[in-house]
């Protein structure tokens, strides 16, 4: 029996619908079954990520610089807006929870590895909001290797270095009286292969098959168990030592799903025992990938072994699910496949060296080119060969193969080397000994969808928040708040923003990085005694999980060198450190209290005496009994008529009213009375005319509200202040352009083992190439270059290439 199919695209989402071939059979039933896989599919559409570094290893005090690129099935993952990273050490703690804004499916970002780190390792733990409604298997999880010269702790005792051998019957079960395929892998204790050679025997003793490595501690063996029979295999590892290994319990009765490999095609054939087979008189064969149904055949098993072909030109790249479900949809058996289309979709990039610099500050230029001119962003790293690097992964084994399997896989990207048939034979032994499982079919069936603990982050992070301790009804349509919004060596801005029926208010065009602090006043009396809490919908660190206690093995190679380059950077920090304080500690004079305010408080135009009247309000012990700013300003500057108090306060300066500033951002006098005078640190009057703002030909009147490490303000009194956190701040590469080779004796040497590090390069839609340029350090004789990438349409890219 051949299974046709045919494919149709909507929003860039991948399905299939099936043509049922002749004597298959529908029903509404199995409708039904469709139309609850479709609708899994459709509402819990799975992301997956994978992170491009600059290098593969790390020593403490170096930035790690990332580049990360997300898929939702074959398409650039855009639903989601932010990406959050944990950065975790060896004994589990979090570091540093970063969060990087999302654009078509990429966002980029730095973490700055303590020069103080002392452990061996570092896990990188990436994921959205909308991944952790899922299985956590599924997260991106990367150990990075650090090289250090620390000692290991005392009393640390190392792995169990046993290797483990453990068996896989296709299917799902070993059943008595088939033939069975038996997937075995043996790994050591970090995970990685190991080359064994034994055999199975029964009870008695007597052989059964040979075990022996196909690839990578792999391999698989056929069995036809006897009822009741117990086997063992019996097996060394290459040191010889001897191990025995029991294998799976046999089951009496039941079903053996068994898939073969076949250019172009996968063949499958569904066997039952005689137990099971009167216990049901049809079968259902189902196909998923990325959870949508690609076919669905309904057969009757009394004529024998189930068989069909499974065609796979129509199908994308990716893992091909099988699972056999009795009459009354009871799941009986699954196998994963891989279906290797990935021409279409994994395009490998070409690279050009133009100029060639491998002199010491030489000049290099590189074009990159794709296979077709599309839109598309790369990331490039260009880093010493000599410190090593790790070519067993890139993106194409990251989001083609290993984001949708459980458990290592060694050496992934060799998978996608080439096309060849054994490669794929190699991989349908993945297929046999790694995990997959996305849902849950009984609780799918009957119709139980995932709980959402976790809100999709559909739009980016801007300020936000919600009134609490009020009740909606309070609540009048007209109903705003301003807040005050203030980031270092920025501008400040002030945000009006109505508030809904429940509370919330949100401004989506102030996406911010880092810190602000932000002052806020309700516009609506009849809302005084609610509280505001800020950010209310960000994510909180969630727990920083297992994934790091795995055990961890790095490859060594050029991590010498790579720690004496690493040194003899910090060293030169360090000392460049010392030069800075040491020039500070001289020029250093006292300063009055005034003019460390103003130099804390004040940016801009706004900084300096500027003519200006400062007042320091923060240790005035007369502030506190001033009813409002206006009725503390009288009589302090010379020439400012104030009359009235609140908002009813009248300014006048040299025949007009001076523009009033709260942290640097225009207010009125409503607002400014508004503001507690125990909330406010510094205040600056500019005579006029003051250049700092566009209405200042009659001054100013610059008020600045105390910040967190001040004096404590009294709560609920005058203008309330918070501190909120938006996007980890993105750094730049420094990239050096060097105009001579010549280094002058003083100079510090430039010794980078990061040569180049650009994560946005775009590539234009019309054309296919891109040139980039970079300078040689002063040490470095042959470079490794990395290249990869993904277009707009989720096309993936990568090239991998030493310049020696």
């Amino acid at each position: 029996m051949m299974i046709k199919l045919k494919h149709s695209a909507c929003y860039k989402r991948f399905f299939l619908l099936l043509l049922l071939a002749p004597g298959a059979f529908a029903s509404l039933k199995a409708q039904d079954i469709m139309g609850k896989i479709e609708r899994f599919a459709s509402y819990f559409t799975p992301e997956r990520a994978y992170i491009h570094y600059d290098k593969s290893s790390y020593s403490p005090g170096e930035t790690i610089w990332f580049k990360a690129y997300l898929l939702a099935e074959i398409a650039p993952a855009e639903a989601s807006k932010t990406f959050y990273i944990d950065w975790i050490d060896d004994k589990g703690k979090i570091l540093q929870h970063t969060s990087s804004p999302l654009v078509n499916g990429m966002t980029n970002g730095q973490f700055e590895l303590p020069d103080t780190y002392t452990g061996k390792s570092l896990t990188v733990k990436a994921y959205t909001s909308w991944m952790l409604n899922f299985d956590s298997s599924f997260l991106y999880s990367k150990k990075l290797p650090v090289i250090s010269s620390a000692p290991p702790a005392a009393g640390k005792t190392g792995a169990d270095m046993k290797p483990a051998l453990t068996f896989f019957p296709e299917g799902g079960d070993a059943v008595a009286g088939l033939q069975n395929k038996i997937a075995y892998k043996a790994v050591n204790a970090f995970g990685d292969p190991v080359k064994i050679s034994g055999i199975v025997v029964d009870e008695g003793g007597k052989f059964v098959d040979s075990i022996r490595n196909m690839h990578d501690g792999m391999g698989y063996i056929l069995l036809t168990p006897k009822p009741n029979a117990k086997y063992t295999a019996k097996w060394k590892d290459d040191k010889k030592t001897d191990y025995t290994t029991p294998l799976p319990a046999i089951k009496p009765e039941g079903i053996v799903l068994k898939v073969a490999v076949v250019p172009g095609k996968r063949n499958f054939e569904v066997q039952v025992s005689p137990g099971a087979a009167a216990g049901t008189d049809s079968l259902h064969i189902v196909g998923t990938m990325y959870q949508h149904a690609v076919f669905n055949i309904s057969r009757s098993q009394k004529a024998g072994p189930v068989t069909g072909s499974i065609p796979l030109e129509s199908l994308p790249y990716g893992i091909l699910t099988i699972t056999v479900f009795d009459k009354n949809w009871k799941p009986l058996a699954e196998r994963i496949t891989y279906v290797d289309n990935n021409s279409a979709y994994a395009r490998p990039a070409t690279m050009e060296v133009e100029h060639w610099g491998l002199s010491h500050r030489g000049r290099n230029e590189l074009i990159i080119t794709l296979p077709e001119a599309a839109p598309a962003s790369l990331s490039v790293a260009v880093t010493d060969l000599a410190i090593g690097g790790d070519s067993t992964e890139n993106i194409f084994s990251g989001l083609m193969l290993t984001g949708e399997l459980k458990g290592k896989v060694f050496n992934p990207a060799y998978y996608f080397k080439d096309s060849s048939f054994q490669v794929q034979q190699h991989l349908d032994l993945v297929m046999l000994t790694n995990g997959w499982r996305r849902f849950n079919w009984d609780k799918l069936i009957a119709g139980e969808l995932p709980a959402i603990r976790y809100p999709r982050d559909s739009s980016y992070i801007s300020v936000s928040g919600k009134l609490t301790g009020i009740m909606p009804s309070s609540i009048s349509p007209g109903s705003s708040i301003i807040v005050m919004m203030k980031q270092k060596d920025t501008e400040g801005k002030m945000l009006m923003m109505p508030i809904t029926k429940d509370g919330r208010f949100n401004d989506p065009s102030s996406i911010f990085f880092d810190t602000a602090r932000v002052a806020f006043k309700i516009q609506d009396k009849t809302l005084d005694g609610s509280a505001v809490q800020f950010m209310p919908d960000k994510l909180r660190v969630p727990d920083a999980g297992t994934a790091w206690r795995a055990p961890f093995a790095a490859d060594t190679a050029g991590s010498a060198y790579h720690l004496r380059l690493a040194a003899a950077a910090n060293a030169i920090a360090e000392k460049n450190r010392y030069k800075e304080l040491e020039a500070v500690t001289v020029a250093a004079k006292t300063k009055s209290p005034v003019q460390v305010l103003d130099d804390k408080y004040s940016s801009g135009l706004f900084k300096g005496d500027l003519n200006a009247v400062q007042l320091d309000v923060l240790n005035d012990p007369f502030a506190k009994s001033a009813m409002d700013i206006f009725t503390y300003l009288q009589g302090k500057v010379a020439g400012l008529q104030i009359s009235g108090s609140g908002s009813s306060a009248s300014l006048n300066w040299r025949g007009g009213a001076p523009q009033i500033y709260i942290d640097e951002m225009p207010a009125d006098v409503s607002f400014a009375s508004s503001i507690n005078v125990n909330d406010i640190a510094y205040i600056k009057a500019f005579r006029p005319p003051f250049v700092g703002g566009a209405n200042g030909a009659n001054g100013a009147i610059a008020i600045y509200t105390r910040r967190g490490d001040d004096v404590k303000p009294e709560p609920g009194k005058g203008m309330s202040a918070s501190r909120i956190e938006g996007y980890t701040a993105i750094k730049e590469f420094y990239v050096p352009k060097y105009y001579s080779q010549f280094v002058a004796p003083d100079a510090d040497k430039d010794i980078r083992t990061t040569i180049y590090w650009n994560p946005n390069i775009v590539v234009d839609p019309k054309k296919n190439q891109v040139m980039i340029s970079f300078y040689n350090n002063d040490v470095t004789d042959a470079f490794r270059v990395v290249i990869q990438g993904m277009t707009l349409e989720g096309k993936l890219i990568h090239h991998e290439e030493n310049m020696e």
